[in-house]
């Protein structure tokens, strides 16, 4: 078996700087559907085509009145007015009310001509038509004027802003029924390996279950992406960069799994300087030392370890803001936040960065890690801490800045962690 020395090994925040420098956010903008429009990133500001409301109407269900009859009202002098019809939200009262008239009205429904409040039915007494209003009611009383909600050519959203349930029923409530939003980065998966099956195929001897297409499909999706998992590739240098072309050609970002290291089987660090510019291949990290870049016609290739830690690690602190920038999305991808750590921490190995996947709770970081080729290293893990070079050991208590991921990229974790795995030291 022969093997190939790494290079010089890139620093952790080089390779990181290197890879968003050279990655191009899709500006292609694509109209959707407002109600399937949530999560998407709005591609250019949106006002208010008319007002809303358009017309004064009730917010309570109750009387429409003018306020001037109630002057002077109170429990043991009552104003007294005849209730002359109704108002239902998607019918209007074609009359106009006269000072000592009210009009029952149900909540939405348009204010009468001659009216200028609301008083709700349980603050009045009704005998046949005849209405008691023991209470003074002030003008714009439970109204909502014309543009309260608001004025035509208000912004209801920003370019740039990742939309909401607030911000799409905005653009609905003003009759906009289609948004214009960037369009979402297609991300294809291409593992590679003789040993790998995809999951559902009979188990044979010597082999194992591809399990990277799940863990970055879901990274991919949560962070506005488009998935496309391809199946394992064979150790074929010919067959893998066929495969990586047919993936560059239909994709926004190309991820290939395994074979990035210095193996006899390792072919990436050969394939990718004929499929584009080399960025790097090694990082000073642990785990996910084995990681390579390239970058061709303004499209990025990564090559991530085939261990499960490693790649999924790697995807954490170097994915997550590469889609986070593809997609038009703000922020890294993970909020900081000081936590005590629950068990003492060795300093990082001798010229190495390290990741270490924590379980924050009640204020405590829980180091999950146990191998990198164990995926179980990462389960129950809610964040991770970057561990520099130069960092010292650090005693249970410590104080660690933590990267808290987004909630939706992890799962529910027992409240005592993971239970069933054996216990393992980094």
């Amino acid at each position: 078996m022969r093997m190939r020395p790494f290079g010089e090994l890139l620093p952790l925040d080089e390779a990181r700087r290197r890879v968003l420098d050279a990655a191009r956010s899709v500006n292609a903008v694509e109209p959707v559907a407002v109600l399937a429009a949530v999560g998407r990133v709005a591609a250019r500001t949106v006002r208010a085509p008319r007002p809303v409301p358009t017309f004064a109407r009730a917010t309570w269900d109750g009387y429409a009145l003018s306020s001037s009859a109630t002057r002077g009202a109170g429990p043991e002098r009552p104003a007294v007015l005849r209730v002359v019809g109704e108002v239902y939200a998607e019918r209007r009262f074609r009359g106009r009310v006269g000072p000592s008239e009210a009009v029952a009205i149900a909540t939405g429904g348009e204010l009468p001509r001659g009216a200028d409040a609301v008083v709700p039915f349980e603050r009045t007494r009704l005998r046949l038509n005849r209405l008691e209003v023991p209470v003074r009611v002030d003008p714009g009383d439970r109204v909502a004027r014309p543009g309260d909600d608001f004025p035509r050519g208000a912004r209801l959203v920003e370019a740039g802003a990742r939309l909401g349930p607030a911000d799409l029923g905005a653009l609905a409530a003003a009759g906009i029924a289609r948004v214009g939003v960037f369009r979402r980065p297609v991300v294809t998966i291409v593992p590679n390996g003789n040993e790998l099956l995809a999951p559902g195929a009979a188990l044979k001897a010597g082999r194992i279950y591809e399990s990277n297409n799940a863990t970055l499909a879901a990274v991919v999706g949560a962070e506005g992406g488009i998935p496309r998992a391809r199946p394992p590739v064979p150790d074929d240098p010919a067959r893998i960069e066929r495969a990586l072309r047919r993936a560059l050609a239909t994709s926004d970002l190309v991820l290939a799994t395994g074979g990035s290291s210095v193996g006899e089987h390792d072919y990436l660090p050969a394939i990718f300087p004929k499929l584009g510019r080399l960025l790097f291949h090694g990082i000073a990290v642990r785990p996910g030392k084995p990681t390579l870049a390239a970058v061709t016609g303004g499209k990025l290739l990564l090559g991530l370890p085939g261990h499960p830690t490693s790649c999924l690690s790697n995807a954490y602190w170097l994915l997550l803001p590469l889609l986070r920038k593809l997609a038009h999305r703000p922020g890294p991808g993970w909020v900081d936040e000081p936590a005590r750590l629950a068990t003492a921490l060795d300093a990082p190995s001798h010229g190495f960065a390290s990741i270490v996947p924590v379980r924050l709770a009640d204020g405590w970081a829980h180091p999950t890690f146990r191998d990198s080729s164990a995926i179980s290293s990462l389960a129950g893990a809610n964040g991770f801490a970057v561990r520099a070079v130069s960092d010292p050991a650090l005693a249970r208590g410590a104080t660690l800045t933590v990267h808290r991921l987004d909630p939706a990229l992890v799962g529910d974790a027992p409240p005592g962690g993971p239970k069933g795995y054996p216990k393992r030291g980094p």
